[in-house]
């Protein structure tokens, strides 16, 4: 049932993708801001743009087979639904809270974890939120894109001290 409720989100969202494709004379939105770049540019911007979301997911993962596996929300490869489009703009909701969940739970136990103060949530709904915002093809929907990016750094800095505390207490 929640599959299918994500799914029907996620025709809006595949909407709110094709419609600069659809009417190519609205100005902003994805396809104003990839013109900036030229055609090779553009390219390069999609590319570079996916090989940093694989490095995410993989920390994302990480995450989740560092966690203790009875604290675990899910499985770690429900991650990698990260790139299947349009379903990922919701589904991408609930792989923060689940990661940030597990990293919660696990803290509990580990009083090395227990000293981060964010496991993320916050900034990893923050950026979720702003990417859906930034679908509106307009100066909001800009401004939106970079908030997203700014919060997805922010939730990317906190799983990777999240990892690296996880990793040292394994060693101990």
């Amino acid at each position: 049932m929640l599959t299918l409720l994500k799914i029907i989100l996620s025709i809006p969202i595949g909407f709110g993708l094709a419609y600069p494709f659809i009417n190519p004379n609205i100005s902003g939105g994805i396809l104003g801001e990839l013109q900036i770049f030229g055609p090779i540019g553009s390219i390069v911007a999609l590319v570079v743009f996916l090989v940093l979301i694989f490095f995410y997911a993989r920390d994302l993962i990480k995450s989740l087979h560092l966690v203790s596996p009875t604290l675990k929300i899910v499985n770690p490869n429900s991650v990698w639904f990260m790139f299947l489009i349009p379903y990922n703009f919701i589904e991408d909701f609930f792989i923060v809270s689940n990661v940030a969940k597990s990293l919660k739970a696990e803290a509990a136990i580990n009083p090395k974890l227990a000293k981060l103060k964010s496991f993320g949530m916050f900034p990893g709904i923050g950026w979720c939120t702003a990417q859906i915002i930034s679908l509106i093809p307009n100066q909001v929907g800009s401004i939106a894109g970079l908030v997203a990016i700014t919060f997805w750094v922010w939730h990317w800095i906190l799983v990777r001290k999240a990892n690296h505390i996880l990793i040292e207490s394994n060693k101990s």
